[in-house]
């Protein structure tokens, strides 16, 4: 054992609306199992934002709290929205929390790998030859875009309304995004996909003539480039043929939402946002699945927590520098899927569950536990059945729509 004091790192939690705080209870769990095993701890601390910070507060997120989760060693977020806020005249909206501390935090990139486990090719709707080899990572430029452009609003004119969104990107906002893309791709496969659409849009186009810029520097890179609209079908006829992909804000959210059929569920995609910033332990970053919050199951021990608890594992590799406990939560998620243990959004259909384990938020949360073990990583642990057993009725009653798990702006 390691003499002195263990490493702790400081964690703010923002677990937000629907089921945002029952997928960030989930992964706490996991993290502070794998700390156990690994020799480290946490401090945690919580903050409130997004529709709950809307009616605590009356602002989706307040200037005091982003600055406090930028003094943090990362963020662990759950998600953010909700029926309860939709009103489209109302100023405040509880995506402005996530837009507050993506700009504020200058968190520029956003990273959503799609691998998708053996044990769950039926739960996609693609044909399982074409789920074969894919391991693809999409970066998504996250600080500007339609989303942060100005003007954006809604004006009275003679002739009715007219509604105006301004994109809008600079040369450095490509540039530092293309190069993280650039740098990722040379450590993965050597492929690059830009992604597009310069043959109608200016801002397209300055991004292709970057891309092209930045392309000498990594020799060792295959670069092409593709319209989002044609990308967009072939994400789904050949999606084994990307490696990494980087695009713009509109496009990015949108792509990676599309690529969640291929891992079976938005339920299984994690995600990072990263800036410059490094901290005594790695990159300063912001952790969380690439779901919405799904209020009709929050709180019913209804949500697949996996894509937080996947989230957790790379806050763990990026920020932490803590590797192996990284490897382990991804290897127990693993080992839990292929045991046969499912949420409701992994069953193929409510009829088609038959060897499956289907559990709830916490019975996935305990069995990916239960994996860690605290042994090494990828150990099965003792008196766990290598088959799944059957669901119980009451689980098996349960039908959750893929669409509750709506991907958010």
């Amino acid at each position: 054992m390691t003499d002195g004091p263990l490493p702790t790192y400081r964690i703010a939690t923002i677990p937000g609306d629907g089921v945002g705080p029952d997928v960030v209870g989930a992964a706490r769990r996991v993290l502070e199992a794998a700390a156990t095993s690994f020799g480290f701890g946490f401090d945690w601390f919580e903050i409130t934002a997004g529709g709950i910070g809307i009616d605590t507060y009356g602002v989706a997120i307040r200037a005091e709290d982003v600055g406090a989760a930028g003094a943090a060693d990362a963020i662990l977020l759950g998600a953010v929205g909700g029926p309860r806020w939709d009103d489209p005249n109302a100023a405040v909206r509880p995506e402005q929390a996530l837009f507050a501390l993506r700009g504020g935090l200058e968190l520029f990139a956003n990273l959503r790998p799609v691998r998708v486990h053996p044990s769950l090719v039926p739960s996609s709707p693609l044909r399982p030859e074409l789920l074969e080899g894919v391991d693809l990572l999409i970066v998504r430029e996250l600080t500007s875009g339609l989303y942060f452009g100005r003007p954006s609003e809604e004006r009275a004119t003679a002739d009715g309304r007219v509604a105006i969104d301004t994109l809008w990107y600079t040369e450095a906002e490509i540039r530092r995004v293309v190069r993280l893309a650039f740098e990722l791709a040379r450590d993965r496969r050597g492929k690059l996909t830009s992604v597009d659409k310069a043959n109608v849009l200016a801002t397209s186009r300055l991004w292709r003539k970057v891309v092209e810029e930045e392309r000498p520097a990594f020799p060792e890179v295959e670069v092409g480039h593709q319209l989002v609209d044609s990308c967009a079908m072939l994400l789904v006829k050949q999606p084994a043929a990307f490696d990494v992909l980087v695009t713009e804000n509109l496009f990015g959210d949108i792509l990676s939402d599309e690529a969640s059929v291929l891992a079976g569920s938005l339920g299984m995609l994690p995600s990072a946002s990263l800036g410059e910033r490094r901290t005594a332990h790695g990159r300063f970053g912001l952790y969380e699945p690439i779901h919405g919050s799904a209020p009709d199951i929050a709180g019913r021990d209804l949500a697949n927590p996996l894509a937080t608890i996947l989230s957790a594992a790379m806050l763990l590799r990026w920020s932490l520098g803590q590797e192996p406990a990284a490897r382990a939560i991804e290897d127990a998620v693993g080992l839990t899927l292929d045991d046969g243990y499912r949420t409701r959004d992994l069953v193929p259909t409510a009829t088609d569950a038959g060897g499956l384990r289907v559990v709830g938020t916490a019975g996935m949360t305990d069995a990916v536990i239960a994996r860690l073990g605290g042994g090494p990583a990828g150990q099965r642990p003792a008196g766990t059945a290598s088959g799944p057993d059957t669901a119980d009725d009451e689980a098996m009653a349960t039908i959750i729509a893929a669409d509750t798990l709506l991907g958010l702006p």
